[in-house]
């Protein structure tokens, strides 16, 4: 089955392409339509392997380094240029509790302008 795949990916040359008919193996159901791939499966083949890895390494870009033979900024750059094609996830910023602690803890702000800030938030 991962031949297969690779042979896809090889024949539509990274290109976009849409599912028409989906057949379940066991039941052997099939259903036709219009069927738009899944984030994961619209990267190419090689890139598909690179996140692949970087999960199996339990993200670990020191083992990406080892395994891709590659610097960590060549690995952030990768994994920077991934993120944006799976925009398919929202990440919500720290929480603004998370900033002010971080502020209190650097000294740039006193107890009583964090407790203000975080009255602020809840208004």
């Amino acid at each position: 089955m991962a031949q297969e795949w690779h042979k896809l990916t090889e024949l539509t040359g990274s290109r976009a392409i849409r599912v028409e008919r989906v057949r379940l193996e066991k039941t052997g159901i099939t259903i036709e339509g219009d069927f738009e791939l899944p984030p994961l499966a619209r990267l190419s083949a090689e890139d598909q392997v690179f996140v692949a890895a970087f999960v199996r390494s339990h993200g670990s870009i020191k083992q990406m380094e080892q395994f891709f033979g590659v610097s960590y900024p060549t690995i952030k750059n990768r994994l920077n240029r991934l993120g944006g094609q799976l925009d398919f996830v929202e990440i919500e910023s720290a929480p603004i509790e998370a900033d002010v602690l971080a502020l209190i803890e650097r000294g740039e702000i006193s107890v009583d302008e964090a407790i203000e800030k975080l009255k602020k938030k809840e208004r």
